[in-house]
């Protein structure tokens, strides 16, 4: 009797992709820093409540305007004495919020209607209607309605800037279903009478989650900026609950007299989005080696 071959189960199959992924971020370069900074990121974000030195509304009358490094004030306080380092915690942990709150609203509408538009040609016209429409109303113009309708908050911010977003989704979702449905599987498929909604969500959506997965970090930052955008306005996140637009609105008051107060916000902006964009480029190398630059 010979040696049957082992078969190598889904499980397995998954577990070798994944340890291939992990294998290829590991030795991107960009993408250990990105990573390292979004997991400083996420970490600061979630222990904020515990690590922050203050409550980020606490206000100290008597130490306004005190410079960083200041004892008891790592990075200075504010017009109000509040504390700039624990607002900033706090501010970044709301501006993830929005940012996750967006990218689960543009993939639970935009995907779906992008392998339908995808796969069904017929239906592609609609759903191309529907993108030009949304691509009509601007996040900000969302943003105002939402705030004259429901009033400005977190949740309306985070629709606005998820329902801007949805365009690209579909889009993307969809010319990876044109590239995968003629591919030998997806056609073993259809000679099996599976129908196209189990076709779509057994053998398309799965090969297509890598392409979903690289865009919600590129949708990641422009979300991020989009609610520092809003905030600062007055259309999202509303004081006395802290908000990195909220503290750059607040700072450019006195931004000859206190400039750190603006600094700090900002820059704790542009390492959330850095920390994505690095990240996200790495991970769009290591799932389309096809893209890879030299």
């Amino acid at each position: 009797m010979g040696l049957s071959t082992p078969e190598v189960g889904i499980d397995d199959e998954l577990g070798s992709r994944r340890g291939r992924v992990l294998s290829g971020l590991l030795h991107h370069r960009l993408g250990v820093v990105g990573g390292a900074l979004l997991l400083i990121v996420v970490l600061a974000a979630l222990l904020a409540p515990w690590i922050a030195p203050y409550p980020a509304d606490e206000v100290h009358f008597e130490t306004p305007f005190q410079l960083p490094r200041t004892v008891g004030f790592a990075l200075g306080t504010d017009d109000l004495g509040r504390d700039i380092l624990s607002r900033i915690l706090y501010g970044t942990r709301a501006s993830l919020q929005v940012g996750v709150l967006a990218v689960a609203l543009a993939i639970v509408v935009g995907a779906p209607l992008g392998l339908l538009a995808g796969y069904w040609r017929w239906l592609d016209a609609l759903v191309s209607r529907l993108t030009d429409l949304l691509l009509a109303f601007p996040f900000l113009i969302v943003a105002v309605g939402l705030a004259a309708i429901n009033g400005a908050s977190l949740a309306n911010a985070a629709i606005a800037l998820g329902l801007a977003q949805v365009p690209t989704m579909i889009r993307v979702v969809r010319a990876e279903t044109l590239r995968l449905k003629g591919h030998e599987f997806v056609l073993a498929a259809r000679t099996m009478d599976a129908s196209g909604v189990r076709i779509l969500a057994t053998h398309v959506l799965p090969n297509a989650m890598s392409s979903i997965i690289v865009q919600a970090t590129v949708i990641m930052p422009v979300a991020v900026i989009g609610e520092a955008l809003l905030s600062f306005l007055g259309l999202g996140i509303q004081p006395p609950s802290p908000s990195l637009g909220i503290m750059l609105s607040d700072a450019q008051q006195y931004i000859v007299r206190a400039p750190y107060a603006a600094f700090f916000p900002g820059l704790a902006i542009v390492i959330i989005c850095l920390a994505f964009n690095l990240f996200g480029d790495a991970l769009r190398d290591v799932l389309s080696p096809g893209s890879r630059r030299k």
